[in-house]
């Protein structure tokens, strides 16, 4: 190394630790990112600049995209929810929960709903073609990962048709999930005229901006009437194996009553700032909607424009208003110190928690440092299941009587820097459904046992070890 290159790496170093130091926010993040300041000479300090550095303190952040967001959340919270019911519930943890998420992301708990499971990708994409072909008014689309395949074909034949009968279609997608989204692929669809756009663009003047902050969300809306939300993208690999990790499993909701306004309020948010064109107060796109099942549902929204970080709350009061069991299956469970003890907590309280996750994963690094978490939890008597097949489902269920379907991980990005979306039923027949589908995966011989897990290999815990220090970064 010159002398040269030596000083460049000294200061980079340097300016990196002295940035942690000041703008760290948690002292495990900030370990996380000197020991890859340190451990990785030039490459680590890079990362830390694109990912590291906590912008929305920034006034050029704020002023670009976060005071926005946040002014036109809370403008929505005066807007006329019309007249539908609110639930009221009973039970005191049900109200508090109820209650949280009204707060941190302004939507109450509708009555009248009729949810839908569609429990694997085919079902889903099903479900939502066939919504298409009924669309009279608008068709609206939000999603991460939008890929080149027979799926998107299908969404172009069922948009030059709607566009034809004078359907108005809006699609939006996040630029680096669909990196693929682009020349062609894109002018084909607006070709038809439909209004296309992709979010947080990665472009030279806001690289640094948007790089980091990601729209990690899977929503459609139908007429305003009908949606779609969950873990599915618009990907080939939920029908057919693209790759090793076979067919992905993944669940998805069908919501039908008013808490698809809830659905249209986020996308109309999120369609806003990606286009600039303004839908919040024309009512065509909030049409009535009547009740037409006894379902009660919530949405939870959050993102790096939210004041709280509504999704890790949501999961945080789920498990502490667990009174029986907690049952969680998700692909990305690399959570913090304040879930994983809440669920230490919880076993050793008596209640039974049971964790499912696959055993393969599309991210080497991800499944090295989620395993690195499992050995405490097994230790304080958490379950924990590794299914064989790939599964992308984002599920918790609290007492067979709650659960939450969405786009949220168990993971610092979905918590901290993704914009994600849940859906939260208070309903016992589908939590109770959806427990049953959880219990079918957690058979005894993928279970994982304490003592033969504690006793893998040193240089097995070493690359664990390894992988979490990155935590932060997945």
């Amino acid at each position: 190394m010159t002398t040269y290159t030596l000083i460049a790496y000294l200061l980079v170093t340097i300016w990196s630790i002295v940035n942690i130091i000041f703008n760290g926010s948690r002292p495990t993040k900030m370990i996380s990112w000197v020991f890859a300041v340190v451990s990785l000479p030039f490459a680590g300090p890079l990362l830390y600049y694109f990912f590291g550095v906590n912008r929305k303190k920034f006034k050029l952040f704020k002023l670009r995209q976060t005071e926005k967001r946040k002014l036109y959340s809370e403008s929505y919270k005066e807007l006329k929810n019309g007249n539908y019911a609110i639930h009221e519930f009973r039970g005191v943890n049900k109200n508090q929960l109820a209650n949280l998420i009204r707060n941190n992301s302004y939507f109450p708990p509708y009555e009248g709903n009729k949810i839908t499971l569609l429990n694997d990708g085919k079902t889903a994409f099903e479900a939502i073609f066939k919504a298409i072909e009924n669309a009279k008014e608008s068709i609206h689309l939000e999603y991460y990962i939008m890929e080149r395949g027979v799926i998107l074909d299908r969404f172009y034949e069922l948009f030059q048709k709607k566009a034809g009968e004078g359907v108005e279609i809006r699609m939006i997608y996040d630029s680096f999930g669909s990196h693929n989204m682009r020349g062609k692929t894109v002018k084909r669809f607006k070709d038809l005229g439909v209004k296309t756009f992709s979010t947080l663009p990665l472009r030279f003047g806001n690289l640094l901006f948007t790089l980091n902050y990601r729209n990690h969300r899977k929503i459609i809306v139908i007429d305003g009437k009908v949606g779609f939300t969950g873990g599915v993208n618009v990907s080939d690999k939920y029908i057919k194996p693209v790759s090793e990790l076979g067919i992905w499993g993944d669940m998805h909701l069908k919501i039908e009553g008013p808490a698809v306004n809830s659905l249209q309020r986020v996308f109309v948010k999120d369609y806003h700032f990606a286009s600039d064109e303004e839908l919040m107060l024309d009512e065509k796109y909030f049409p009535r909607i009547e009740s037409c099942g006894d379902n009660i549902a919530q949405i939870i929204s959050s993102g790096p424009d939210s004041k709280y970080p509504a999704i890790m709350q949501q999961y945080l009061a789920m498990i502490h208003n667990a009174e029986k069991s907690i049952c969680i299956a998700n692909p990305y469970f690399i959570p913090g110190t304040p879930i994983l003890e809440a669920l230490r907590v919880a076993a050793l309280s008596g209640i039974e928690v049971n964790l499912l996750t696959p055993e393969k994963s599309d991210s080497r690094l991800a499944k090295y440092s989620m395993f690195s978490r499992f050995e405490d939890l097994l230790e304080a008597g958490v379950n924990i299941f590794l299914r064989p097949d790939f599964s992308h489902s984002k599920v918790i269920i609290i007492d067979g009587e709650i659960v939450s379907v969405g786009s949220g991980n168990f993971d610092y990005r979905s918590f901290e820097h993704n914009f994600e979306t849940n859906a939260l039923i208070y309903d016992k027949d589908i939590a109770s459904h959806v427990k049953d589908l959880f219990d079918k995966h957690c058979k005894k011989e993928i279970q994982l046992e304490y003592v033969a897990f504690k006793n893998r290999s040193p240089i097995t815990k070493f690359i664990e070890g390894l992988a979490k220090f990155f935590s932060p970064l997945l």
